[in-house]
């Protein structure tokens, strides 16, 4: 119920407010573990990246929001579980590979922290090692616009365009098979974008 109402408030706020265009949302796949990879440069993000898509979307969040009191109580209703940043963190990857194999949707950042100007970071092996440890497709998604919230602009247009579906093909054990395939699902995710920046 917590998940319905923020979703419905969120939509509110991004349409009538940031008169966001979404496109794409169609292909994410009806029923299954889902990983929705997208770009991160704002707090915005995730509540952005789910509210235009047709199923939940669970997320990694990091441990210390999980310690304010209101705001922990939030995102727990929303779906979220913890991850200690800077760290391998067992419990979180096995919480999300738990959520995928049950098949629920699970978002990612697989920059691992917001780009403040939009550009480019270097992606880790989380999104890939996910894939491969599941076997989900990873549905690539770009967002456009929320870096120049409150830097530049105070209502941008915002945009969220999410790709076809990309199944991890490689091994497993393999480390070049994990970084070409992170790789390959942020060029994804960079291709959406320009698309959306260049009309």
């Amino acid at each position: 119920m917590m998940y319905t109402l923020l979703k419905s408030l969120f939509y509110i706020l991004f349409v009538t407010v940031f008169r966001t265009q979404s496109s794409g949302a169609e292909n994410l796949p009806k029923e299954g573990g889902v990983l929705v990879a997208a770009n991160h440069m704002s707090n915005l993000d995730p509540p952005l990246l789910a509210t235009f898509l047709p199923r939940p979307l669970s997320y990694m969040a990091k441990q210390e929001l999980f310690e304010v009191p209101l705001l922990g109580a939030i995102i727990r209703a929303a779906h979220a579980f913890p991850v200690k940043r800077g760290k391998s963190d067992r419990a979180a990857i096995k919480a999300a590979v738990t959520a995928l194999k049950e098949g629920r949707c699970v978002g990612i950042f697989p920059e691992g922290t917001r780009s403040a100007d939009g550009k480019r970071r270097a992606a880790e092996a989380g999104v890939a090692l996910l894939a491969a440890m599941t076997g989900v497709p990873v549905l690539p998604a770009a967002i456009s616009g929320t870096e120049r919230v409150l830097h530049g602009a105070l209502f941008p247009q915002l945009h969220i365009v999410y790709g076809t579906p990309m199944l991890f093909q490689g091994e497993r054990g393999n480390k070049a098979d994990l970084e070409a395939f992170s790789n390959a699902v942020m060029d994804a995710v960079y291709a959406l974008k320009a698309g959306v920046e260049d009309r």
